[in-house]
């Protein structure tokens, strides 16, 4: 791994620390920027979409008035990678969207963000993280049915059947997201859940088993 994507390491789990001091979120080497709240956890590294190279939308992106109140992680069901790089990442971050577009005939990629096994995240639906450093608005994706007007979607890559589990970096990462995105909207880490919890669906395999460590963890972040 090279020096900069070790510093870049470095601040992604300085956020999912919840990192502060006196009681205000610390912005590492320019990097991570704090929470423009009052939540003292800092902002993870989040590669937009004109940084990982998507496609443009093929349709409105929608951003709706009111601020999601839960969060629903989901697992892409593809290879578990062991490239953990941030070009796999975004790599990765391609082949959701395309099979969104293409296949699913939906206008972007469905989910708001993608957590690589790597643990490197990416912006999944354009303008999702316009509207989450904001801490105001949801981009209407395309992720579980029924939620899609109040819930954050947070996908995973791999898939979590059969006996696997997250690498440790993916796990740290997606405590981050999941622990800023509930500061910034004001959503309490009780409101986690899976997308089998709403829909008839394995997914996010035994990443729903670990929910009540992720709530947890995520609550602790918070501080």
């Amino acid at each position: 791994m090279s020096g900069a994507d070790l510093t870049r390491r470095r601040l992604l789990l300085a956020g999912s620390a919840g990192l502060v001091a006196g009681g205000t979120a610390l912005a590492l080497s320019g990097t991570a920027s704090a929470a423009p709240r009052s939540a003292p956890v800092v902002e993870p590294d989040i590669d937009s979409t004109a940084v990982w190279g998507a496609r443009p939308a093929s349709g409105t992106i929608t951003v709706l008035d009111n601020r999601p109140n839960k969060i629903i992680v989901h697992h892409a069901a593809g290879p578990n990678s062991t490239d953990y790089s941030r070009a796999q990442a975004h790599a990765h971050a391609k082949w959701v969207q395309n099979i969104h577009m293409d296949d699913n005939n939906w206008s972007d990629t469905g989910y708001h963000f993608v957590v690589s096994r790597g643990g490197w995240i990416t912006e999944g639906r354009h303008e999702s993280l316009r509207t989450l450093r904001a801490g105001q608005g949801l981009v209407l994706g395309a992720h579980t049915s029924g939620q899609n007007y109040d819930g954050i979607g947070i996908c995973t890559e791999g898939a979590y059947h059969d006996g696997a589990t997250p690498p440790q970096a993916q796990w740290d990462v997606l405590v981050s997201l999941c622990a800023f995105t509930c500061g910034q909207y004001g959503i309490a880490p009780t409101q986690l859940y899976g997308h089998k919890d709403f829909n008839a669906t394995l997914c996010p395999g035994v990443l729903h088993d670990m929910l009540p460590q992720l709530r947890t963890e995520v609550a602790a972040a918070l501080g």
